[in-house]
C-alpha cells in the first residue's frame, strides 16, 4: 500500500525552530537562539522560549529581518524564503548560507475511550495515527475502532475525518499522518452508551437484570 501525505502548511501560534549557518558564523548569531535558558526546562518549554511564534496574522519576527509571513507555507518554502531575504538584504552567495526550520514538536490531543486521555507532544517529523494512539494509552475495550475522529484545523476552521483502524486501507488515508494542533477522539462501542457493559457476558446479565425489572413491575401493576 502506498502512503499517503501532504505537507503540512503552517498555521497561526504554531511555533518555529529556525537554524542560520554561515561561513561566517557570527554574523548569523543573533538570529539563531542563544541557549542560555533555563536548562531544567523540557524540550518543549525550551523549544517555546527559543522558537519563532506564529501570530495571528500569520508573520514571525526575526532579528535584523523583521516580520515575514509563514501562514499557509511549508517548512521548506519558508526555508528558501528566509535564504532569499538573507542573500538579498545581509550576505552574498559566498556566504553558503544554509537555513533549516521546523516545526518544535508535533503537539495533539487524544480523547474519548483511550488509556491516558490528554495532550501530548512528540518530536518527530512524521507521526502516523497507530503511533499517536500508543503514546496516549491504546484504546479501550470500549472504544470503537472502527470510526476514530480526526479533528483538524485548517485556516477557514475545524473539520471531521473518520478513519477505520481495523482496516489495512487506512494507511491509504491522506488523514493517516497527523498534524499538529489534531485532536484524536475514540468514540464509545454502543453497549457502552446504552450503558450494558462492555462485554458479551455483561451484556446478557444487563438484558436479564432489564427483563427481571419488567417482569417486577408488571406483577406490583396487577397487584
Amino acid at each position: 500500500l502506498v502512503e499517503k501525505q501532504q505537507p503540512y502548511r503552517i498555521q497561526i501560534s504554531d511555533i518555529l525552530s529556525i537554524r542560520v549557518k554561515s561561513l561566517d558564523q557570527k554574523n548569523v548569531q543573533i538570529i539563531n537562539p542563544v541557549g542560555d535558558g533555563n536548562l531544567n526546562a523540557s524540550s518543549a518549554e525550551r523549544a517555546y522560549f527559543d522558537g519563532f511564534t506564529v501570530d495571528l496574522h500569520g508573520d514571525i519576527r526575526i532579528p535584523t529581518l523583521g516580520k515575514i509571513n509563514v501562514l499557509g507555507y511549508t517548512t521548506e518554502e519558508i526555508e528558501q524564503k528566509i535564504e532569499k531575504k538573507l542573500l538579498d538584504e545581509q550576505f552574498k552567495e559566498t556566504a553558503n548560507i544554509f537555513v533549516t526550520v521546523k516545526l518544535t514538536g508535533l503537539r495533539y490531543t487524544a480523547t474519548g475511550e483511550i488509556g491516558s486521555p490528554g495532550s501530548r507532544t512528540l518530536f518527530q517529523e512524521r507521526v502516523n495515527i497507530f503511533e499517536a494512539i500508543a503514546n496516549s494509552g491504546e484504546i479501550s475495550i470500549t472504544g470503537n475502532k472502527k470510526d476514530v475522529l480526526i479533528i483538524r484545523q485548517y485556516p477557514q476552521g475545524q473539520k471531521i475525518h473518520h478513519l477505520d483502524l481495523t482496516d489495512i486501507k487506512v494507511m491509504q488515508s491522506p488523514y493517516y499522518y497527523i498534524q499538529p494542533n489534531d485532536i484524536i477522539y475514540v468514540k464509545p462501542l454502543r453497549q457502552k452508551s446504552w450503558g450494558t457493559g462492555t462485554n458479551a457476558l455483561q451484556n446478557i446479565g444487563a438484558v436479564f437484570t432489564v427483563l427481571s425489572l419488567i417482569t417486577t413491575s408488571i406483577l406490583l401493576f396487577k397487584r
